[in-house]
């Protein structure tokens, strides 16, 4: 079984990781049925409330969590984000990416991290380029006007796209098999029943083999 884990924090955006999450945790068209599984990181292990209004218990405390224990960190965008107040995550980022472990960020994520001076070297992308440098950092020359990115084992995503920012994650822990990523994207992405018409097929094959 491997761990992905995903930070949450009071007022943290539900929304841009919920594909990605599901996604992990849910075996249905897996490449390995069985492997994935997804475990919240909270500052504590401290009750928070989601900005959709939803109330976490953190499966543990930042302090718990090593690179080692983990397949990748998700970071999710919230609106303390440019306060400061989330700066133990982007040290923790900083921990995983030294440690070869890969770190997901989204929307306000991306400020934390930047505000860490993670992106100041890395291909990355964000909501918008003028909302990453109000953080100070240096990497500007690196931003990629996309809606995802992956470079090596950072990616990152605007809030808006939380479709492709699942799509990256996938890809890079290897989910899924190729086909059936494009598969996924082309009903979650695109809208096409053809994407679900694939998976189906590939589902009932499997069961089949089994």
């Amino acid at each position: 079984m491997r761990t992905v884990h995903m930070a949450v924090y009071d007022t943290f955006a539900d929304w841009e990781v919920g594909h990605a999450t599901a996604g992990i945790n849910r075996a249905l068209w897996h490449r390995e049925p069985g492997t994935w599984r997804v475990r919240t990181v909270g500052p504590t292990r401290e009750a928070v409330t989601s900005m959709g209004g939803m109330r976490i218990v953190p499966d543990l405390a930042l302090d718990e969590l090593a690179p080692g224990d983990s397949a990748m960190l998700i970071l999710p965008g919230s609106s303390i984000a440019e306060s400061g107040a989330l700066a133990a995550f982007g040290t923790k980022a900083g921990e995983f990416l030294a440690a070869g472990t890969p770190v997901a960020a989204i929307c306000g994520a991306t400020f934390v991290l930047a505000a860490a001076g993670l992106l100041d070297e890395r291909p990355h992308t964000s909501n918008d380029p003028g909302y990453l440098a109000m953080s100070g950092y240096s990497g500007g020359e690196h931003y990629v006007a996309d809606t995802a990115v992956t470079g090596g084992d950072l990616i990152t995503a605007t809030g808006t796209r939380p479709v492709e920012f699942a799509r990256e994650i996938f890809a890079r822990l290897g989910v899924f098999e190729p086909h059936v990523l494009d598969a996924w994207y082309a009903l979650y992405g695109d809208n096409d029943p053809k994407g679900f018409y694939t998976l189906a097929e590939y589902e009932a094959q499997r069961a089949v083999a089994e």
